[in-house]
């Protein structure tokens, strides 16, 4: 068979057969008279089998070795196509997750292209200074890469970074909130952190509902943050773990002013004075019932008052001192007020 009808029947170029016999590789057993190269059916068969091995990933050199080296093993060639390949796909991935982060943004000028380029660019620096950098100085004009911001912040360690982040999705008005529910289901509780504080940020409707979502969650971090959160912005939802979290002592000074600014705007103050009354009758534990006594100056209202005010004759001496100091700390506050009115 010539060159020409190989090169039909095969799919292979005249030219890379040409390049096949100048190699050795595949070489054509015969000449016609006129010195056209003639191939037989055993080298087509070798043919194929080169094509075979080249789909693969077998170098040309590689496919001659295989052929005609009796000693070479397959199986180390195979691994190192195997790890070659997988860092090949790993690469791919990479590069079309940033491109589908570019498109995201809709960009219509390539400037905006080159911004989020950068931005994803620094995003993935080993320096902290550097990715807290990018995010900050991002132009309000240019699209924000919300997809790429939300992978970052779950997966960022560095608090400063993080916190610049949270303030970048913030100004996205909700976008990105989807994918950060999908962080607060993981399993992995950094990433459940991670996701809350950035919700946390967000005050929208939807940001709101995820927060109240939270308050079931398995660790008492992310259930503190979206209590203070939830507290912050007037929601009665949150005084149970808040309360919790003064018994417990996990942030319970930030428990405390929120459970105040509660009692401010819900009719349930006295509600909450109950409860702190009921946990320090029940508990033994001296520094949980000084926690509890802290945060009852916290409390506006008589009920609050009332409680302190017996707690000034507590038989833990502790808690009565702390009791006195905050009924004489409120009088002076009530008689500056009155000075000051008249």
């Amino acid at each position: 068979m010539l060159i020409g009808e190989v090169s039909r029947r095969s799919g292979v170029s005249t030219r890379m057969l040409r390049h096949y016999d100048s190699l050795g590789l595949v070489q054509p057993t015969g000449r016609t008279s006129g010195g056209y190269r003639e191939y037989s059916a055993d080298d087509i068969r070798r043919l194929f089998h080169v094509e075979s091995l080249r789909t693969l990933g077998l170098s040309l050199n590689d496919a001659k070795r295989a052929l005609d080296e009796a000693d070479f093993a397959p199986t180390e060639l195979v691994g190192d196509l195997i790890r070659h390949t997988r860092r090949r796909i790993a690469a791919e991935e990479e590069l079309l997750a940033k491109l589908e982060r570019v498109e995201a943004t809709a960009p219509v000028e390539w400037d905006d292209v080159l911004r989020i380029v950068t931005l994803l660019r620094a995003l993935e620096s080993e320096s902290g200074a550097r990715r807290q950098q990018a995010v900050l100085s991002h132009d309000d004009s240019a699209p924000l890469p919300v997809e790429a911001l939300v992978a970052a912040v779950l997966s960022e360690d560095d608090p400063n970074v993080a916190g610049a982040l949270q303030w970048s999705l913030a100004r996205a008005a909700g976008r990105g909130l989807a994918d950060l529910a999908v962080g607060l289901d993981s399993e992995v509780v950094d990433v459940r952190r991670r996701a809350i504080a950035a919700i946390a940020a967000v005050h929208t409707a939807e940001a709101t509902a995820l927060l109240r979502r939270a308050l079931d969650d398995s660790d008492a971090t992310v259930r503190g943050r979206a209590a203070l959160a939830l507290g912050s912005r007037g929601s009665a939802d949150s005084i149970a773990v808040l309360l919790d979290m003064v018994v417990a002592g996990h942030n319970d000074v930030e428990a405390a002013e929120v459970l105040g600014l509660l009692a401010e705007v819900s009719p349930g103050a006295d509600d909450v004075v109950g409860v702190l009354q009921d946990k320090l009758d029940n508990e033994d534990d001296a520094p949980t019932r000084l926690r509890i006594t802290q945060a009852l100056a916290e409390i506006p209202g008589t009920a609050a008052r009332e409680a302190l005010a017996r707690l000034t004759d507590d038989g833990d001496q502790a808690i009565a001192a702390t009791a006195v100091a905050i009924v004489n700390a409120q009088d002076r506050g009530r008689g500056s007020r009155r000075q000051s009115e008249c």
